[in-house]
């Protein structure tokens, strides 16, 4: 399977399919396909598999592209930002932010990761449950703005405020901490907690969440009389 990813801010990826390969994508992912490539939307895993995507943030139903010819299929973003490609092993697996999940192929499973500590659920910004995707096989994720890969050694420490964390191996440790200091808890504009991410393991910062773009718009929306 071969592919490209083009674009700067507003991204997509371009995939070729050779006859009966195929990819799934999110609700609403494909932006403009060949018309050798054939749809088949439905719950993959079943209903507990939709159920779970529910739970981290995408639609119960996906839908594949299967070519029946040699095609090509477009995926787009959701929102300004970037494309990671991953070409996961058997069995290896990263863990990312709600939605961030674009397209894989049929071989890679998409599940939830459920956060273990009570900190991390109640303030890393995504909740108890963000997504899991495990290979083998190709997959694609989207990142809020731009992104700024982390190789953290053993050990090492990185703290983050929650929102700008897009995705992460599962071997690196994700947990809360409370910002120190009175006055920094109420006018550093930093919130009550940072993440705290440890080694070993890759991170994946995004620059961009919408969380803060939605935070920068809300004033100059009308709520009221």
């Amino acid at each position: 399977m071969k592919y490209s990813i083009s674009g700067t801010t507003l991204q997509v990826v371009e995939v070729e399919l050779e006859p009966e390969e195929a990819i799934y994508t999110q609700s609403g992912g494909m932006t403009w396909m060949s018309q050798d490539i054939r749809m088949e939307t439905g719950m993959k895993g079943g209903v507990l598999g939709g159920i779970k995507r529910r739970l981290s943030g995408e639609s119960a139903f996906l839908t594949t592209y299967r070519a029946q010819k040699a095609g090509r299929i477009t995926i787009g973003v959701n929102f300004v930002g970037k494309i990671i490609d991953l070409d996961l092993a058997q069995g290896e697996s990263v863990i990312c932010q709600k939605t961030a999940f674009m397209c894989a192929q049929e071989s890679v499973e998409l599940g939830v990761h459920f956060q273990k500590k009570l900190g991390a659920g109640l303030f890393g910004g995504e909740g108890f449950i963000l997504q899991k995707i495990t290979g083998p096989g190709l997959a694609f994720l989207e990142i809020d703005g731009e992104v700024v890969q982390k190789d953290l050694g053993e050990g090492e420490r990185l703290r983050v405020d929650p929102g700008y964390v897009g995705a992460f191996e599962p071997s690196v440790k994700y947990d809360m901490e409370r910002v120190s200091g009175v006055k920094n808890m109420l006018f550093s504009g930093e919130g009550l907690f940072l993440a705290t991410l440890t080694g070993p393991g890759k991170v994946w910062l995004q620059t961009l969440p919408k969380s803060r773009v939605a935070g920068s718009l809300r004033s100059f929306f009308v709520t009221g009389k």
